[in-house]
């Protein structure tokens, strides 16, 4: 008997319901998606018009089921994570890019966008899947774009996803020393550091379990390589260039502190799309 599309999405949402997956049924159609290589309006069309679906491609839909059912994450599965307009290739070593980190590379996009230079630079210090630092390269076309990561498996993902853009430069290199050479020279530094305390342990398995721990946890305070990226961006920035730092919701004062106390102007945060305190934006005086 063939199986309907319906039938197999409603059979796959419940068991990821069942092993608390957050969002069981659009998981359940991004994965149908992946297997029957459509998008996931198409999947819903198909549930609509009660297309079947092969022994062969059930089959696949349930093993990538039975995977998403350990809790491990869909972008592993798929082997893309969606950021703004790009598709980017992420897996195990690298951390999985957020909805969130959207909008706060909308902060830099403007630093370039509203520079007067001709190429104006921005650097991304700790890129890991590349996608902040793609994103501003591909955005801002005439700018030039420094990426730098200090794990090497998160850099050969970075490499991955960002060979072909001729604006763009990445390095595998220690934050605290990057590119010696743009002294000054950048119109905008901006970072999604690791700033999870250490001793506050992710409750979402996808997190804590898959997620590099280099990409989450930041020292006791969570905010150690906040400190390191306040003062190498008041090297690499020219006057009245602009830092961006994403964080947690509770963190903004502690990062203005910071800023604040290395000389920094203006430190102001930001919220999200969510009203969650977000990013910390400071000018170098």
């Amino acid at each position: 008997m063939p199986h309907t599309i319906s039938d197999l999405l409603r059979d796959a949402a419940r068991v990821l319901a069942e092993a608390g997956v957050p969002d069981p049924t659009v998981d359940a159609e991004l994965l149908a998606g992946h297997v029957l290589g459509m998008g996931r309006g198409e999947v819903q069309a198909a549930v609509v018009r009660g297309d079947a679906v092969a022994d062969g491609e059930a089959d696949a839909l349930a093993a990538l089921v039975s995977r998403r059912s350990t809790r491990e994450p869909l972008q592993h599965i798929t082997g893309t994570a969606p950021f703004r307009h790009l598709q980017l290739a992420v897996g195990p070593g690298v951390f999985v890019p957020r909805p969130e980190t959207e909008t706060v590379v909308q902060f830099a996009i403007d630093a370039l966008l509203a520079s007067a230079t001709p190429e104006p630079i921005g650097i991304d210090l700790g890129t890991g899947s590349g996608a902040i630092a793609l994103a501003m390269a591909t955005e801002v076309p005439h700018s030039r774009v420094y990426a730098a990561e200090v794990s090497p498996e998160a850099h050969a993902w970075a490499r991955r996803n960002t060979a072909g853009a001729d604006n763009l430069t990445l390095e595998l290199v220690n934050l605290g020393e990057a590119f010696a050479r743009l002294e000054g020279r950048a119109d905008v530094v901006i970072s999604n550091p690791p700033y999870v305390p250490d001793a506050a342990i992710p409750r979402d398995p996808e997190v804590r379990l898959f997620d590099p721990a280099l990409a989450l946890y930041g020292g006791e305070d969570g905010l150690d390589v906040v400190r390191i990226i306040s003062r190498r961006a008041l090297a690499l920035l020219r006057q009245g260039g602009t830092v961006v730092l994403e964080h947690g919701e509770l963190q903004g004062a502690q990062i203005r502190e910071i800023l604040e106390g290395d000389g920094w102007l203006a430190a102001a945060t930001h919220r999200d799309l969510t009203l969650r305190d977000r990013a910390t934006t400071a000018v170098r005086p």
